[in-house]
């Protein structure tokens, strides 16, 4: 799979079926319209892409209201590969951005920076400044602009959307069952191991520590998790998703995992945390001691259930 920052090039942009979203955690909903654009693309010989964006358009215009977020950038991009995508068009979602109108956004983003000959859209789908574009005025265009448009039914899991506002509400339930049943796959993040400030080895835990680059994850709190990466088997553990407000309050988030038995340096290592159940929300503690005991606590609750027959 090519990335492409923007548009690609003129020497390698081909005629392609192309599909448009934020694909926040390519869940199953996302995976039925990937799926039906790799199957128009190879009916038709063109490749597979798809136009996404960064940030968050919410993020640029109500950052207080924009949705938290289920998936990294990494984890996005992976998912987007495991479908068989071919191209990703990675957008910049700036106010220059953003101010695209909607036949411009068909002619010059689409039509000429695509090359995009078949698309796929939900009924709900809007474009272009202001959001004035919508499936309406593709079709309009479509002769003109020599593509097709597709309109693609909803995906539905038990009579509901499966949507990624619906898996943000599960996680932030800590459901992680139902969030697996709508993403497909157990919940998880990707990242690189990083050097930390050492707080957890001096409170006898120490930590594998991967940066939560947005402001608002929609996992949060204290969970049971097993690591992928790092051996021939997942290795269990204990998780916080947060930003620490006992030792700082800088604000910053945080992916920290302290692993059961485990004492090798892997800083750069590329991990995948597989988050099992969640045992519950981050708090702040008033002293050290009291936060080396909840992490105690939430170790010998996490080693219990992972080493349980039912996960």
């Amino acid at each position: 799979m090519k990335i492409f920052r923007g548009l690609p090039p003129s020497s390698q942009r081909r005629p392609c079926a192309l599909a448009i979203g934020n694909f926040d955690g390519v869940h199953r909903g996302h995976r039925a319209l990937l799926t039906r654009v790799v199957d128009a693309a190879r009916a038709r010989g063109l490749i597979s892409a798809v136009m996404t964006f960064e940030p968050h358009p919410r993020e640029l215009f109500s950052p207080g209201q924009a949705p938290a977020r289920v998936a990294n950038l990494r984890d996005k991009l992976d998912g987007l590969k495991a479908c068989g995508i071919d191209h990703v068009y990675l957008q910049h979602f700036n106010r220059r951005f953003a101010s695209i109108g909607a036949e411009e956004f068909i002619d010059r983003m689409l039509v000429d920076g695509c090359r995009m000959k078949w698309l796929a859209v939900g009924e709900d789908f809007r474009f272009g400044a202001r959001r004035t574009g919508d499936v309406a005025l593709l079709e309009q265009n479509a002769a003109r602009g020599g593509y097709e448009v597709e309109l693609l039914a909803t995906v539905t899991n038990n009579g509901e959307r499966v949507s990624s506002s619906a898996v943000r509400a599960a996680l932030a339930r800590g459901d992680l069952a139902r969030a697996a049943r709508l993403l497909g796959h157990p919940y998880s993040i990707t990242g690189r191991v990083l050097h930390g400030a050492k707080r957890g080895r001096l409170l006898g835990y120490p930590t594998l520590n991967l940066r939560i680059a947005h402001k608002r994850p929609a996992a949060q709190g204290i969970y049971a998790v097993r690591v992928h990466g790092i051996g021939d088997v997942p290795w269990p553990g204990v998780a916080s998703v947060g930003v620490r407000p006992t030792v700082e309050n800088s604000g910053r988030w945080l992916l920290e995992v302290h692993l059961f038995d485990f004492a090798d340096q892997i800083y750069g290592h590329l991990v995948r945390v597989e988050f099992i159940q969640k045992l519950r929300d981050e708090e702040k503690y008033a002293t050290l001691e009291q936060l080396a005991a909840a992490i105690r606590n939430d170790a010998d609750q996490a080693r219990a259930l992972l080493s349980s027959s039912a996960v």
